[in-house]
């Protein structure tokens, strides 16, 4: 019992420190890390189930995370930039209101987009997925993109 409330003393300390250092965003990271990882497992499942493992996919899904983790510190740089610009120089203006959403939006995009990835793994798996989830999903996803480009629009339309 005893290891039990230590364990428990553990993780009330990891996940108070978490919220204090990161707010929300730390649990967007978490979430994100938690998606990616259920990903890579059941992309790696489906693929082995199917007959079609092999370490180089293996190896080329591992290269995609990492891929997304310095999207994910790129944008949480550019957060932390906006977010200086617009406290330290008033003369710079930006061609939004918006500063320390860059790394948000990010985060939540790729948590639909795993998600997404997710649901397609469960069906290679065999397992059936309900068409409103993977709609609601794509949905998410969607209206992230939506945001972004409300956000940053394309000066060619």
């Amino acid at each position: 019992m005893q290891k039990v409330t230590e364990i428990k003393l553990a993780i009330t300390a990891l996940v108070g420190t978490l919220s204090t250092v990161w707010g929300g965003l730390g649990w967007l990271v978490v979430g994100w890390v938690v998606c990616m990882a259920i990903d890579y497992i059941s992309g790696s499942a489906a693929a082995a189930r199917a007959g079609e493992w092999s370490s180089a996919k293996a190896r080329d899904g591992i290269w995609h995370k990492a891929g997304m983790i310095l999207v994910v510190v790129v944008s949480a740089i550019a957060d932390a930039v906006m977010v200086e610009v617009v406290e330290h120089f008033p003369v710079v203006q930006l061609p939004f209101e918006l500063s320390g959403l860059i790394c948000s939006v990010v985060l939540v995009w790729y948590i639909f987009t795993e998600l997404g990835s997710i649901t397609e793994n469960a069906v290679e798996m065999g397992a059936p997925v309900p068409g409103w989830l993977s709609r609601l999903l794509a949905a998410g996803k969607n209206a992230v993109d939506a945001a972004g480009d409300a956000i940053a629009p394309d000066k060619e339309e």
